[in-house]
């Protein structure tokens, strides 16, 4: 189904696997021209040339998110290139799972860094770029942990992930009578390579949780993040949208 998105013009962080993946090439399948952002150059670049495998356009920007100098240059480039930015998707982001009171100073600034100030640092830069294409939108990754409930041993992930909610409502406040409309959603159980080194009878058990009865396609958020910035969602802004196969209605 077509969105309406063709010509657009597109940034996906943490573009380098998953759901950053995945989304960069279901915009690509709507005619976006995408620009993907990560750290791992080499996947980062197979992204690409999946998007270009679609018909579609897009090149790779070697970035850190918690470097403003590393988003600065992202900017730059995807203007100097394509001369717009209409939607963005605030994708990167790590976990690691330990008790709270084993978690050290060092960890939690990290994990903070990427998964909230990282996204707060992406839009101080892209939002201006927006607002000089005339508006568009961003939508932030966030997450059924944290956005939602609590995770055992994930302190430091579901803190920022429930500022992450947080930071999107007020930048959607403060930008929506510019053009800007700020989303984010919030995945719950989602097969990717994260889940690798999860045994199968953990994640057997993990799925059978799930009201739908199966984990979660990147795919299937990749739509949700591609229909949040189209102009079908147009009235939709400071939205938290869950995606966890109805694991949080029960």
């Amino acid at each position: 189904m077509s969105l309406g998105l063709s010509g657009k013009v597109a940034i996906v962080t943490g573009g380098s696997s998953g759901i950053g993946r995945a989304t960069a090439i279901e915009l690509a399948r709507q005619g976006v021209k995408v620009v993907v952002a990560a750290r791992r150059e080499a996947e980062g670049e197979e992204t690409v040339r999946q998007v270009k495998a679609t018909g579609g356009d897009g090149f790779f920007v070697k970035t850190d998110v918690t470097k403003a100098a590393d988003i600065e240059v992202l900017i730059t480039k995807t203007l100097e290139t394509y001369s717009r930015l209409d939607c963005v998707f605030n994708n990167a982001g790590t976990g690691k799972a330990v008790p709270l009171v084993e978690l050290s100073e060092q960890g939690w600034d990290s994990e903070l860094s990427v998964n909230l100030k990282a996204v707060w640092l992406s839009m101080k830069y892209e939002i201006p770029a927006l607002l000089k294409s005339g508006g568009g939108a961003i939508v932030n990754m966030a997450s059924q942990g944290g956005g939602v409930i609590g995770v055992p041993n994930f302190a430091s992930y579901t803190a920022a992930k429930g500022g992450v909610v947080a930071l999107t409502r007020t930048a959607a406040m403060e930008y929506g009578g510019q053009g800007v409309r700020v989303n984010c959603v919030s995945p719950g159980l989602i097969l990717t390579d994260l889940l690798a080194e999860v045994p199968d009878d953990t994640l057997e058990q993990m799925e059978a949780s799930v009201p739908l009865k199966r984990g979660g396609k990147p795919e299937e958020i990749a739509k949700a993040v591609a229909w949040l910035c189209s102009d079908d969602a147009s009235y939709i802004t400071g939205h938290n949208l869950v995606i966890d196969g109805g694991y949080t209605a029960q």
